[in-house]
């Protein structure tokens, strides 16, 4: 008889007791905190640790999700999303198939979102399909948004980095509890939980906390001058009139200082000009992004891609890939493709390197100027950089994949994201992006990559520099 929901065994941590839930056989321990509340004079500060507490705290539910608006129109009916407000936000879950084990392999999800949306709670982020396969899979939030990102005068920067920084030295510390193994960790994520894996393979506050690495629909060039990030707050700071200080954004309530990012967010999108906010705000945001990790010589000593081409993660073996049409969830899904001209595709990538001869190669060839610019940018964000990364790492192992199953819902075929419930192994019911049949081999496929990956470090095809491998998941 399957028991559900019966209590877990409890797990002593660096900060006290804590009791999870059981249910078929796999222990989970929800919304642990692995850092201080951010708010109040922490809100731009860098993470604290939680402190500790007496007795034995129960771990048996999510916890809050870090302050965040919804995704807009029709990418909010295809993307999960929830938004749970609470202090406490700096969260992780921990699902393990034996906590009385030892020497699991342990895998650390980092979510996306633009790195302004998104939490480790959603359904299909549950760890529970990698515990099945006898891996301890955690699941962490981070600080998103300005929060998280912005570049603020008498901050830190990178507060995002930071919170996964201090994420993943809890988990060095405390998985041996869960059963897991702290020297055999995997990092992975996807979009921009994969620009935040690129940043941590390049970054030297990072070295020994991990021993593979993961991105899925990433790229290692997430990375803006602070002058032009600061260029970004400072619109910020002029639509909430305040200073653009730690002390003063610390003061505006967070609805506001939501509305205000997503008005400032919104002003790139439909004006990305250079000259007002910066070449590498507009280039690597490429209209979806308006704030994300700064290059401060700390946490980021250069873009990751150029620190890891000089050796920065080169012991660290990596898997990365695509999805064929990554930007149809994007434009497609939004309607935005069919109204796209020659010329606004054109305009649009007046600042990506070779963007606009790739597009006109594509229109020479019939393609219509949406899906040619949905083409051409998910060269140049994803599959493009992706390859670079490999090419950059000639003695370290890299193993590239394409994801290509095609989504029937709103024309994104193999779009943003559809990988996700394939990669996890969460096909049970008809999930917004994969439509009502998904296609299970590929799951099976996909996961049991994942695994053999965290456990070997090897996915099961050739590595790309090498030997030329490139798996194709369709």
């Amino acid at each position: 008889m399957t028991r559900a929901d019966v209590d877990a065994p409890v797990v002593s941590i660096s900060d006290g007791q804590i009791s999870g839930r059981m249910t078929d056989g796999i222990a989970a321990f929800l919304g642990i905190p692995y850092a201080a509340p951010p708010v109040g004079p922490a809100a731009f500060a860098a993470p604290a640790p939680p402190g500790s507490w007496d007795g034995v705290r129960q771990a048996i539910e999510y916890g809050p999700t870090a302050p965040q608006v919804p995704y807009p129109g029709p990418i909010g009916e295809l993307l999960d999303n929830v938004i749970v407000a609470g202090a406490d936000y700096l969260n992780l879950n921990v699902w393990t198939p034996d906590p009385g084990a030892g020497g699991l392999p342990v895998m650390v999800w980092i979510h996306g979102g633009a790195f302004t949306r998104g939490s480790n709670r959603l359904a299909m982020y549950a760890g529970d399909t990698f515990a099945r396969d006898g891996v301890v899979c955690v699941g962490v939030n981070y600080r998103l948004g300005t929060a998280g990102f912005a570049s603020v005068r008498g901050a830190p920067e990178n507060r995002g980095l930071l919170d996964q920084l201090a994420a993943l030295e809890w988990v060095r510390d405390n998985v041996a509890a869960f059963g897991g193994d702290p020297d055999n960790i995997t990092i992975f994520g996807e979009s921009a939980g994969a620009m935040s894996v690129a940043s941590l393979l390049s970054s030297p506050r990072a070295t020994g906390l991990f021993r593979r690495a993961i991105m899925q629909s990433g790229n290692g060039s997430a990375a803006a001058d602070p002058a032009d990030a600061r260029r970004v707050t400072d619109r910020l700071a002029q639509l909430l009139g305040v200073d653009a200080t730690a002390a003063a954004l610390g003061e505006v309530t967070g609805e506001a200082l939501l509305a205000a990012q997503s008005q400032v967010a919104l002003e790139i999108m439909l004006a990305p000009d250079p000259q007002v906010w910066g070449e590498s705000v507009v280039e690597v945001g490429l209209g979806i992004m308006s704030q994300f990790p700064v290059i401060d010589g700390e946490v980021l000593t250069a873009r990751p891609v150029d620190a890891i081409a000089a050796g920065n993660g080169s012991s660290v073996p990596l898997l990365a890939g695509w999805n064929a049409d990554e930007f149809r969830l994007f434009l497609t899904a939004t309607g935005g493709a069919a109204a796209v001209t020659e010329q606004t595709a054109t305009a649009m990538l007046a600042a990506t390197a070779g963007g606009i001869d790739s597009l006109r190669s594509r229109l020479d060839a019939g393609m219509t100027p949406g899906d040619a610019l949905c083409a051409v940018l998910t060269g140049a964000g994803f599959s493009g950089p992706t390859t670079t990364l490999a090419q950059v790492r000639p003695t370290s192992p890299t193993y590239l994949y394409e994801f290509g199953y095609e989504s029937p819902r709103a024309d994104i075929r193999a779009g943003h994201a559809v990988e996700i419930p394939f990669v996890f192994d969460h096909l049970d019911g008809a999930h917004p992006l994969t439509g009502p049949e998904p296609d299970q081999r590929i799951a099976d496929a996909m996961h049991g990559a994942w695994v053999r990956f965290a456990t070997t470090g090897e996915p099961g095809w050739a590595d790309h520099v090498t030997a030329g491998g490139l798996r194709r998941f369709d």
